[in-house]
């Protein structure tokens, strides 16, 4: 899914697709893949697909690479 990451001020901090792979253990995570090429790994994906706690380690992951919390996913086509 094509997407960008916004500051809360509106500055675009990257443009990029949300994936999910399979990690080496086999456990599905939620990834954001930059168009520079970052990787930033999220959670693990719950069984019954629930994304919450897999998405709140993705922001942490975002926190980390830009240092800003209070992002925001923007969906583009």
């Amino acid at each position: 899914m094509r997407c960008a990451i916004s500051s809360s001020a509106g500055q675009i901090l990257a443009r990029g697709r949300l994936l999910i792979q399979k990690d080496e253990n086999g456990e599905q995570r939620l990834s954001f893949l930059s168009d520079r090429g970052k990787l930033i790994t999220g959670g693990i994906i719950g069984e019954d697909g629930e994304i919450s706690a897999a998405s709140e380690e993705l922001f942490r992951g975002f926190f980390t690479a830009w240092g800003v919390s209070g992002v925001t996913i923007i969906v583009s086509k």
